[in-house]
């Protein structure tokens, strides 16, 4: 039998980091379609403002105060749900740091810290919904990846391992659900870079203000994929089709990518115009002021990700691509036709 999931509009939706960019981002969207949410992150101030902005537009929310890291802070996730909307039906792992530097510049405690937050945390998010979704039946569990999930880049080491480690704990996760006949649905989502206030919250080691390098996309568009993750069972999602070409060029060559990253990418993830807000900086351990979506940063970004419409309409893709490859085919014997009635 097809695993199904309720509509969007009548799930309750625990999201983690949802106090500025992508987080932010589905909460905002999943109130705009009628779900509950309860948001979570270390910053209570910005939690609360970002309640009533979502209360003001008639949204259902609750809040709790909480660090991934720690493990009782994740139950205290689960409970705040329980106790304002009698459970959840999907959640969303999405708290996130990170350190830009060489891996002899960021100390052990750095790296420590990435991955207790990155891996840790959505480990234990996970784990908690697992046994939640069970009892109440089934539901959805939606861990955030990255393109780096599959790359590495450099000067962010310790971020690109978690993300690695965040694919296969998600790739278990589901095998364990699905050996066990459980009515859950995992889903990873890989984003492209994300005009985010993600490299203004990191600590950097670099000389020059961190940036995400172009290609950018909106946070939206990230919304949308979870969105429909929650609705719709997916092993993954791409955000950005860039980004699934880069995953693939890596793998393909990874030596030739190895080289491109030495050669551009430390010049391209430092900003030279636009230092962002340097009130945001260096959040690994404390938060800083939340309640953005976008970045400060004034970098172009796209809004829209035709890859992305692809993998949520894989058949109508297909079938575009078969018309279109009949089309091409249809024009070029009419060219030769000619040519040939010509000679």
């Amino acid at each position: 039998m097809a695993l199904r999931l309720k509509p969007v509009g009548d799930q309750t939706m625990v999201i983690t980091g949802a106090s500025s960019g992508i987080g932010l981002a589905v909460a905002r969207a999943a109130v705009a379609r009628g779900a509950a949410v309860v948001i979570a992150a270390r910053n209570e101030e910005a939690l609360e403002v970002v309640a009533e902005e979502l209360r003001g537009q008639g949204g259902r929310v609750a809040t709790c105060p909480a660090d991934v890291a720690k493990e009782g802070d994740v139950e205290r996730i689960a409970g705040a749900a329980d106790r304002a909307f009698g459970g959840f039906d999907t959640w969303v792992n999405n708290a996130a740091v990170t350190v830009y530097g060489t891996l002899e510049e960021i100390g052990m405690e750095e790296h420590r810290r990435i991955f207790d937050v990155d891996y840790f945390g959505q480990l234990r998010g996970s784990l908690v919904a697992l046994r939640h979704l069970r009892a109440r039946g089934g539901g959805a569990i939606i861990n955030m990846g990255s393109i780096l999930s599959d790359f590495t880049i450099i000067k962010q080491g310790p971020y690109c391992a978690a993300k690695h480690a965040i694919r296969s704990m998600t790739e278990t996760l589901r095998m364990d659900v699905e050996r066990d006949g459980l009515p859950i649905s995992v889903t990873l989502i890989k984003p492209t870079g994300i005009h985010t206030p993600f490299p203004e919250h990191a600590r950097n080691h670099m000389k020059l203000p961190p940036r995400i390098p172009q290609l950018i996309y909106a946070p939206e568009l990230v919304a949308d994929a979870v969105l429909f993750a929650a609705e719709h069972p997916r092993r993954q999602l791409y955000v950005g089709g860039n980004g699934f070409l880069l995953s693939l060029t890596a793998r393909l060559f990874p030596r030739m990518t190895d080289r491109v990253m030495e050669a551009v990418m430390v010049r391209a993830q430092q900003s030279r115009s636009d230092p962002g807000d340097p009130r945001l900086r260096d959040n690994l351990y404390e938060p800083r002021p939340d309640g953005d979506v976008e970045s400060h940063q004034k970098f172009f970004f796209r809004r829209r990700s035709l890859f992305l419409e692809a993998q949520k309409r894989p058949a109508l893709a297909f079938g575009l691509c078969c018309l279109a490859g009949v089309a091409a085919y249809a024009l070029s014997r009419s060219g030769r036709v000619r040519l040939q009635a010509n000679g």
